[in-house]
C-alpha cells in the first residue's frame, strides 16, 4: 500500500479541519456542563459530526497518515462516543426510573385522588354483582333473563368437569388472547362511555357486574360452584377491579362535564381526561396481567386449596398497593405544595 504524502496529509487536514474542531467543542462542552448545555441545533450536529471523524479515522489509517494525526482522531472519536453512550444510558434510565414511577406511585395516587368516583364505580358493579349471584342460585331462571341460556349451559358443562385435564400450551395462549380481548373490551366500554355525562359508564357496570352474577349464580345453582370460585379466585382482584377502575374513571369523566365549575366543558374535560388517563393505562396493565392468570393459572390442574390461597394473596397485594403505593410521594407533594405532573 502506497504511503500517503506530506502535503496529501496536510490537504486532508485542512479540509477537514473545521468539523473536527466543531465536534471537538462539543464534547468540551458537554464534559463540563452536561448535554443540556448544548443548543437543539448543537445537538443535532453532534451525532452526523462523529460519524464523519469516524470515517475519517478510518481513511487515515487506510491510507498510513502520521501517527499524530491518527491519535487526534482517535482520541476524538472516542471522547465522542462515551458522550453519546453516557447521553443514551442516562436517557434510558430516565424513561426506566419513568416507568417505574409510574407503577409504584402515580397509578395508585390517581385512584385514590378520584376515589369517590372509584367508590361509586365499584358500587355500581359489585352490588349488581351479589345481586345477580343471589338471583340466579334462588332461581336459575332469574340468570336466564339476563344471560342467553345457550351461553349458560355450556359454562355449567366445562365447570362441572373441573381442571384435571390439562390444556395444551396453544390452546393457553389463545385463551389468553381471548380473555385480554374480551376484558380490555368491556373496560373500554366501561370508560368511553362516561362521556355521556357519566351516564354510559353506570349502565355498563351495572350491566356487566349483573351479568357476571347471574353467571356465576347459575353455574354455582347447578353444582359446579367451588369449581367456578376456585376459577375466578386466581384473577378476580385483577380483572373485576380493573373493570371497576375503568369505570370510576368514566364516571369522573362524565362529572367533568356535569360539573365543570368555572371552566368551560372542553377545558374541564381535559383536565379531567389528563388526570384519569393514568388510571385507565393502569387498569390496561391488570387486565394484561389478569389475562395471563387467567389463561395460564386459573385454568391449570393445581390443586383447589392452592388457587384459592393463591388469589387471595393477591387480592390482598392488589388492595394494599392501590390504598398504600406512593403514600410517601403523597406526602413529598402535600409537603412542597406541589401538584402532582401526572395530572
Amino acid at each position: 500500500m502506497e504511503i500517503a504524502s506530506a502535503p496529501t496529509e496536510a490537504a486532508f487536514v485542512g479540509r477537514r479541519r473545521l468539523d473536527w474542531e466543531r465536534l471537538d467543542a462539543l464534547v468540551r462542552t458537554t464534559q463540563r456542563r452536561g448535554l443540556g448545555a448544548l443548543t437543539p441545533e448543537q445537538v443535532s450536529q453532534f451525532s452526523p459530526l462523529y460519524r464523519d471523524a469516524c470515517a475519517d479515522l478510518a481513511h487515515s489509517r487506510a491510507v498510513r497518515y502520521g501517527a499524530p494525526l491518527v491519535d487526534y482522531l482517535q482520541g476524538l472519536a472516542v471522547a465522542a462516543h462515551t458522550v453519546l453512550y453516557s447521553s443514551r444510558t442516562r436517557r434510558r434510565s430516565r424513561a426506566a426510573g419513568s416507568w417505574a414511577r409510574f407503577a409504584l406511585e402515580a397509578f395508585p395516587r390517581a385512584v385514590r385522588r378520584h376515589r369517590v368516583a372509584m367508590g361509586i364505580a365499584f358500587l355500581l358493579f359489585f352490588v349488581p354483582l351479589v345481586a345477580g349471584l343471589l338471583g340466579a342460585i334462588a332461581d336459575p331462571a332469574f340468570a336466564v333473563r339476563i344471560v342467553p341460556e345457550a351461553q349458560l349451559r355450556p359454562l355449567v358443562e366445562a365447570y362441572r368437569q373441573g381442571f384435571d385435564a390439562q390444556r395444551g400450551a396453544g390452546v393457553d395462549a389463545a385463551m389468553a388472547g381471548f380473555y385480554v380481548n374480551n376484558n380490555v373490551g368491556i373496560a373500554l366500554r366501561c370508560f368511553a362511555t362516561g362521556l355521556a355525562f357519566g351516564l354510559g359508564s353506570a349502565f355498563y357496570l351495572v350491566e356487566n357486574g349483573l351479568a357476571t352474577g347471574a353467571i356465576l349464580g347459575y353455574v354455582a345453582a347447578h353444582g359446579a360452584g367451588p369449581n367456578i370460585l376456585t376459577f375466578v379466585v386466581g384473577h378476580g382482584s385483577l380483572e373485576l377491579g380493573a373493570i371497576g377502575l375503568a369505570g370510576g374513571a368514566g364516571l369522573q369523566l362524565g362529572w367533568s362535564l356535569v360539573a365543570p365549575g368555572d371552566r368551560t366543558r372542553i377545558a374541564s374535560l381535559q383536565r379531567a381526561a389528563r388526570s384519569v388517563v393514568v388510571v385507565v393505562f393502569g387498569a390496561a396493565a391488570m387486565l394484561l396481567m389478569a389475562a395471563a392468570v387467567e389463561g395460564f393459572w386459573s385454568s391449570s390442574s393445581v390443586p383447589a386449596t392452592v388457587k384459592r390461597a393463591v388469589g387471595l394473596v393477591l387480592f390482598g397485594v392488589v388492595t394494599a398497593y392501590i390504598a398504600l403505593g406512593g403514600r410517601g410521594a403523597d406526602a413529598d407533594a402535600r409537603h412542597r405544595g406541589e401538584v402532582d405532573r401526572w395530572t
